[in-house]
């Protein structure tokens, strides 16, 4: 059986943050968060993480997440809360999600 690099026994992650990295082509119907920058605020929100020491946290970019409308786009499970992702503060709102499973309140998606 190989060894993890990472030094890890089992697979999975505690908690896994997803980041919709999208990009419909110019004059799509629809925008997309891709051309809003998510894929530069997913890699913010790893180093953040990472410096805050989560180690059994996963946090990635997805594939279309469908609710471009509602601004970049993120989901976190295993709770499965949605959040749209603006600005710099988002940053410190996830790292805070990823470590205590809740307090990112201000970001959630909301359909209203």
């Amino acid at each position: 059986m190989p060894n993890d690099p990472k030094g890890r026994t089992q697979p999975g992650y505690r908690k896994h943050l997803f980041v919709c990295g999208h990009e419909r082509p110019e004059g799509a119907a629809r925008p997309s968060c891709g051309k809003r920058g998510s894929l530069a605020l997913m890699q913010s929100i790893k180093r953040a993480a990472k410096e805050a020491g989560l180690t059994d946290v996963r946090v990635q970019k997805s594939g279309c997440l469908d609710f471009c409308e509602f601004g970049t786009t993120a989901v976190i499970y295993p709770e499965g809360v949605w959040y749209t992702l603006e600005g710099e503060d988002a940053v410190a709102a996830m790292v805070h999600h990823l470590q205590h499973g809740t307090g990112a309140e201000a970001h959630e998606m909301s359909m209203d």
